[in-house]
């Protein structure tokens, strides 16, 4: 739909209140708090504002309340099992899954990079709360998954070229069929719960990521759109933690110098030291070259910096310049964090709408920087935990979660990352909404919080 210069200011309203939230990007929050007293016989600096989030209030058992309410309808919406897609019936012996065979259709992918994130949201949580329910959660569809895998791998040795509802398991085409599962995967495999053989599918996405992916003349990992020649910020976590992932599995040192290497070689080109944010895409020749910092992209970047430091061993040297640049990019993003708890779409352009799986991540990541002690809980647990009951509003009653930019390409002009519609059903925010979830739990665990002066202080 064309939108005349007009009606801009009316649509930028409209596409807050399509997140839920009533109020224009200009609004201010200033309120006049009535109350009987004046100022010699009312405290009237702790007077209760009607805040737009809830703030000061947060408690491990409300967190758990929501994560329950987002497990119970992921699990009823995302069966593991193999249907004939003629007849929906079920195939409960895998020897005669055919080219016939699909997914039993839910509200999600089995196999999409979202959803591995999804798988690594559900351990964590598990790990937090000590819930046996999320663990069980992964380890029943990786365990379904790993054997419909090996089910179609005999299938195609008869049937050669036959499609199968797990291509992107056996055949790769891009980062965003590999690294995101392989490194749940590796994750799921390391608690011991897995009963299936996982190490060939590992094997199979890890020799794409190091081998088939294409790459600049100097290694880099990239793509060929929409641009020759492009870097897209989100390959960072489609890639680097299974890459680092693998290095603790085997052991191999390879690993981790090639995650550090890479993640180095996006960070020069993407990095801007000023804004302490990344730009989405960098395109080999663009000259001059536009800067679009949408949050999402800049959320897998700053949840890659989290996972190589998770993973890489205390004394690789890379973790000195990993740790400076999270440092870096948590200083430019607390910088634009919205009253409300949100960030906005584009960071630092905040007309464009607040959007919430940035914000999960951004939750997530700075939650666990400060549990870890890689940030300190004073100056960052108060906005980790303002995002977190920024988030915990658009979990609704079905818990299904609202306000998330729905899959986004790269675009070289504001329009396109303005009017990215926004949808339930875009599973980008699920794994970071359980992640934003479990660490936050952990967080006023080790964190406390404490009102000093109607404000929320973390004091250890």
């Amino acid at each position: 739909m064309f939108i005349s210069a007009p009606s801009i200011k009316i649509s930028c309203f409209s596409a807050l209140c399509i997140c839920g939230l009533l109020f224009p990007a200009s609004t201010t929050f200033a309120q006049y708090v009535e109350h009987k007293g004046n100022d010699v016989t009312t405290p009237l600096h702790l007077l209760k504002p009607a805040y737009v989030t809830p703030y000061g209030q947060t408690k491990p058992a409300d967190i758990k309340v929501s994560l329950d309410r987002v497990f119970k309808y992921l699990d009823q919406t995302t069966p593991a099992q193999l249907v004939d897609k003629t007849t929906n019936e079920v195939i409960s012996d895998l020897k005669k899954a055919n080219s016939n065979s699909i997914f039993k259709p839910g509200d999600y992918r089995l196999t999409s990079y979202e959803w591995g994130v999804t798988y690594t949201g559900m351990l964590e949580v598990a790990a937090a709360t000590g819930d046996k329910k999320y663990l069980d959660y992964t380890i029943k569809r990786i365990n379904f998954l790993a054997d419909v895998v090996n089910a179609y791998q005999s299938y195609l040795k008869t049937n050669a070229g036959a499609l199968t509802p797990v291509r992107s398991v056996l055949d790769p085409h891009a980062l965003d069929d590999a690294g995101s599962i392989a490194a749940s995967m590796i994750k799921a495999q390391r608690t011991g719960e897995i009963k299936a053989n996982l190490r060939p599918i590992i094997d199979n996405y890890l020799n794409y990521i190091m081998t088939k992916e294409f790459r600049l003349k100097d290694g880099t990992l990239a793509r060929n759109r929409p641009q020759p020649n492009t870097l897209w910020l989100d390959d960072l976590y489609m890639s680097l933690p299974a890459v680092v992932q693998m290095g603790v599995l085997t052991g191999d040192t390879k690993y981790f110098d090639e995650a550090v290497k890479q993640y180095q070689l996006f960070a020069d080109r993407m990095f801007n030291a000023e804004k302490g944010l990344y730009m989405h895409g960098w395109v080999q020749d663009m000259d001059p070259h536009p800067q679009f910092h949408w949050a999402r992209a800049n959320g897998w970047g700053l949840m890659t910096k989290i996972e190589l430091l998770d993973a890489l061993p205390a004394n690789h040297p890379g973790r000195p310049i990993i740790l400076k640049m999270l440092k870096a990019h948590v200083k430019g993003l607390a910088t634009l964090q919205d009253g409300t708890g949100f960030w906005h779409q584009l960071l630092d352009r905040n007309d464009s709408y607040l959007e919430t799986s940035a914000t999960a991540i951004y939750t997530y990541c700075i939650a666990r920087a400060v549990n870890k002690g890689w940030l300190d809980a004073k100056a960052y647990g108060p906005m980790a935990l303002l995002a977190w009951n920024a988030v915990s509003t658009k979990i609704n009653a079905n818990g299904q979660v609202e306000g998330t930019c729905v899959g986004t390409g790269m675009g070289f002009d504001p329009a396109f990352y303005y009017y990215r519609p926004i949808n339930v059903f875009a599973a980008h925010s699920y794994g970071p909404v359980l992640l934003a979830g479990a660490e936050t739990y952990r967080m006023l665990q080790q964190h406390p919080f404490e009102i000093n002066d109607s404000a929320v202080q973390m004091y250890k």
